[in-house]
């Protein structure tokens, strides 16, 4: 049976029932324990596993990912909470060098099961230094895992196949979406990573997105069906691995790609897309593959200008009409 929660709650639902499940899981980062979580995903979980499976960290993001990673490389299964991803760059060396390197550098014996996680991108006025998408920096990196979901059921499924799998893996949320409610069974389920979501069957076109920008995909998508445009609309929910199948099954069926994300152009997510679809694809498309993306710039303060710069339904749906040639 399925209820409808907060996308908060069906994170924390998921690390308590990994926590049940498996002693060796627990959780560390700045205010999980006893403040509940910077943004109360860990509410209630230091009442019921105690201080040495709910750690509260230093502001030290290197500091304490570091602990994590040695933990998690011998056999226990770390989930780190960031406040921001926007502060784990000064993790990065960790991550990068150590977490997602050593079951290569190690010949098979040493591996790293651990989760990383937190809230990505733009928050509303919070300026350049913390509104960075992160997806395409991580994915970047051979041995990470990258997870980006766009709805609790998502979210929920998606954790506890992470915090289970054998390999780093990097979870990205977003803090405009931990109140946002979903229909979430009572029931366990995992969704398993590396598969993308047709959140809407279409005929005329292929629309690509993840995390909160499935919201810009999908309110386009209905008013393009106002209009009489029919969109299939896919949520990549994993980046790394990334599903191509479906995507390139999807413009086989519409012969038209657009793809909305919240990254910076160059190098992004949606550069990927592009040419493993025209490298594959190409004899599928009725037209030039296009994107949306964030604009090429730190993130401004003001609001007018931080609404400017990201990616929405109006300048989605034109991008849309330009592929399908509609010029009005």
């Amino acid at each position: 049976m399925a209820r409808s929660i907060a996308f908060r709650e069906a994170l924390r639902e998921a690390m308590n029932e990994e926590m049940r499940r498996d002693e060796k899981v627990f959780l560390m980062g700045e205010e999980v324990a006893e403040y509940n979580g910077a943004y109360k995903v860990s509410q209630g979980m230091l009442d019921e596993f105690g201080p040495k499976r709910v750690i509260d960290t230093p502001i030290s993001e290197l500091g304490f990912t570091a602990v994590a990673v040695g933990a998690a490389q011998n056999g226990l299964r770390p989930i780190v909470e960031y406040m921001t991803w926007n502060f784990a760059v000064l993790a990065l060396d960790q991550i990068l060098n150590t977490a997602s390197k050593m079951l290569a550098m190690s010949g098979g014996q040493l591996g790293c099961p651990i989760v990383f996680r937190g809230p990505n991108g733009s928050a509303g006025q919070l300026g350049a230094q913390h509104s960075t998408a992160f997806e395409s920096y991580y994915a970047n990196i051979p041995g990470m895992k990258v997870i980006s979901p766009s709805n609790p059921y998502d979210a929920k499924g998606l954790l506890k196949s992470a915090i289970r799998d054998n390999d780093p893996v990097i979870f990205m949320e977003s803090e405009v979406m931990y109140g946002e409610k979903g229909e979430v069974p009572e029931e366990e389920y995992l969704i398993p990573i590396g598969k993308a979501d047709v959140k809407k069957q279409g005929t005329d076109v292929t629309i690509v997105s993840f995390n909160k920008m499935m919201k810009v995909a999908l309110g386009a998508a209905g008013e393009l069906e106002k209009e009489g445009v029919n969109a299939e609309v896919i949520d990549l929910r994993s980046i790394r691995p990334l599903d191509w199948m479906t995507i390139l099954e999807s413009v086989k069926k519409t012969n038209r790609l657009v793809i909305v994300e919240e990254q910076w152009p160059f190098a992004s997510i949606s550069s990927e897309i592009a040419y493993r679809i025209q490298k594959e694809g190409f004899d599928y498309l009725d037209a030039p593959i296009r994107r949306i993306t964030s604009a090429d710039a730190p993130m401004h303060y003001a609001p007018n200008l931080a609404a400017l710069a990201q990616p929405d339904v109006p300048r989605t749906v034109k991008l849309v009409k330009e592929v399908m040639y509609l010029k009005k």
